[in-house]
């Protein structure tokens, strides 16, 4: 029988400004298919814009089933590009991960975050202020990890990689701010081992 898998987050899953098998979820499906490892087509819940209280309504909207072999979870952009405080953050995220395991029918090592790129890099924020957004991105990143690690769950930093956007043009989407299809097949690369290893076991 094929994995499920359920991918939770915002425009960075739903792959704004890219076609559907761009987007970061389908490629990684496709990559397990191709190395024989049967996983049927991603559910998502994500939205562009989408803070995690938002995330938070959508699921409890759609009220996921709790029997996924693999749940990933990315979200947090929205939070700081609002000015969000931090700990708010903190409180909701780590609820999102609660849930996150619990749909991976409460295992969570079938459960893994990408961390949050950093947009201040693209042409969209040139004008804003590039070096605080990176700096408070860092810090958000930071506490999704330190949650991460005490909910023993992975944590796939894909941030150093997205900074190379800010010298490889062809990393950002024709809107100037959000990923290439090329971008996401770096983030897969990098969370492959990881998810495959998981799957494996």
């Amino acid at each position: 029988m094929p994995y499920k898998y359920l991918a939770l987050g915002d425009s960075y899953t739903i792959g704004e400004s890219v076609a559907t098998d761009e987007r970061w979820p389908h490629i990684l499906q496709g990559r397990l298919v191709g190395d024989g490892i049967k996983v049927e087509m991603p559910k998502i819940i994500a939205t562009t814009g989408w803070i995690t209280d938002e995330l938070q309504a959508a699921i409890d909207q759609e009220k996921p089933a709790k029997n996924y072999d693999l749940v990933s979870l990315l979200i947090g952009v929205n939070n700081q590009f609002r000015g969000y405080p931090v700990a708010r953050y903190k409180k909701e995220f780590e609820s999102l991960l609660q849930q996150a395991i619990a749909f991976a029918k409460g295992k969570s090592e079938r459960t893994f975050v990408l961390s949050i790129p950093d947009y201040g890099v693209t042409p969209f924020a040139a004008s804003k202020d590039p070096a605080t957004i990176g700096k408070e991105l860092d810090q958000y990143n930071a506490i999704a990890q330190a949650i991460c690690d005490q909910y023993q769950v992975a944590f796939v930093d894909i941030t150093p990689d997205s900074r190379r956007a800010a010298i490889e043009p062809s990393l950002v989407a024709e809107d100037g701010l959000h990923p290439s299809g090329k971008m996401y097949k770096k983030w897969v690369d990098m969370a492959y081992p990881v998810v495959k290893s998981m799957l494996k076991a």
